[in-house]
């Protein structure tokens, strides 16, 4: 099984704004994930390419339909799945839950899922950042043309640019500010030829931005050539909650990238906190990604793993209540997805309200 963290292992209806037909040359912003929602959406995974053992399959599609039921308590939630299979994807989720028939391979929405951007009278627009599978290590026949379906379905005008790449690998505080790895940008499976400045030049216009923060990352070492929502979140303007292992292994790459990011966030004059790596885990595997900070933000709520460690469990819950005072905060088992190199962030992405 190829897994995101490591290439070494191997319906009833919601109503939905439209948005005006509005110029590219427009003004357009990517709102913080805590801004209101209109809804959240997510992916069903299906292909048996990626995921050949159907226990394991069976499993992560369980995982799916609780984070969609959780998120439903306060939002609603838009699963986008192939018709054929909705009936079995209903037996799992709530009435809260909306099915679009809108095929897929896998379920990372943050990924492959649509970047929606406002203007300044509220209009609605998606940029296209374009899905290539990380790179074309993963098949996307579907997924690679999510954002589109979803934008035409929408109504919304998609605004080009030039770069191929994944909304996990940005961070953006929806105040101007975005931080990333270059390892996930700066590589030739995405963007053969451009330089970081050209990259960042797209990216600050894509998301609205004027000031970008970047540290190295690992390339080449997993599928998302090191994804930074797995390391760092804006929690608010200037503030970062990061988690870093509490005895870093100095031979892990992915340990000394996450330190030198934590020291160029600290010289970029933000104010970062860090939690603990969970120590205990349900999940003893090298590939599993424990990220208590992989979380998503939905209309009065926050929905964050936990993975088996009572004190670093409660610190990281503490934490996101100090960071999101005025929202609930649902923890829950999310192991699946862990096991796959990602998290409840990587499987859901945001509809901003108009």
């Amino acid at each position: 099984m190829m897994t995101r963290r490591s290439l070494l292992a191997g319906a009833g209806a919601v109503p939905l704004l439209g948005g005006s037909m509005a110029l590219a040359t427009e003004m357009w912003t990517v709102p913080a994930e805590e801004a209101p929602h209109e809804a959240t959406f997510m992916q069903w995974p299906v292909s048996r390419e990626v995921h050949p053992e159907l226990d394991f399959l069976i499993w992560t599609q369980d995982t799916i339909a609780r984070i969609a039921n959780a998120i439903s308590e306060f939002e609603p939630v838009i699963l986008l799945a192939a018709a054929e299979h909705h009936t079995a994807v209903r037996r799992l989720v709530s009435d809260r839950v909306t099915l679009w028939d809108i095929p897929t391979d896998d379920l990372w929405c943050r990924d492959s899922g649509p970047i929606v951007a406002k203007d300044g009278q509220g209009n609605r627009a998606v940029q296209h950042i374009r899905f290539n599978g990380w790179g074309n290590k993963q098949t996307h026949a579907n997924d690679g043309q999510i954002a589109e379906r979803v934008a035409a379905r929408l109504g919304l005008p998609l605004l080009p640019t030039t770069l191929h790449g994944e909304a996990g690998g940005v961070e953006q505080d929806g105040h101007g500010l975005l931080m990333a790895h270059e390892s996930s940008w700066v590589i030739d499976n995405r963007n053969p030829g451009m330089s970081r400045d050209v990259i960042e030049a797209e990216l600050l216009r894509a998301y609205g931005a004027d000031r970008m923060i970047w540290a190295d990352g690992v390339w080449d070492q997993d599928i998302t050539d090191y994804h930074i929502d797995s390391l760092a979140r804006f929690t608010g303007p200037g503030r970062v909650l990061m988690n870093l292992p509490d005895d870093p292994d100095m031979s892990d790459p992915f340990h000394v990238a996450a330190l030198d990011t934590h020291d160029v966030l600290k010289a970029a004059g933000l104010h970062v906190e860090v939690i603990p790596e969970p120590v205990q885990r349900r999940v003893d595997s090298f590939d599993f990604v424990a990220s208590y900070v992989n979380y998503y933000v939905c209309n009065g709520g926050v929905v964050a793993p936990h993975f088996g460690d009572p004190e670093a469990d409660a610190i990281a819950q503490d934490a996101l209540q100090r960071h999101y005072p005025d929202r609930d905060i649902i923890t829950m088992n999310a192991d699946a997805l862990g096991e796959v190199g990602g998290g409840i962030h990587c499987a859901t992405q945001q509809l901003p309200a108009a």
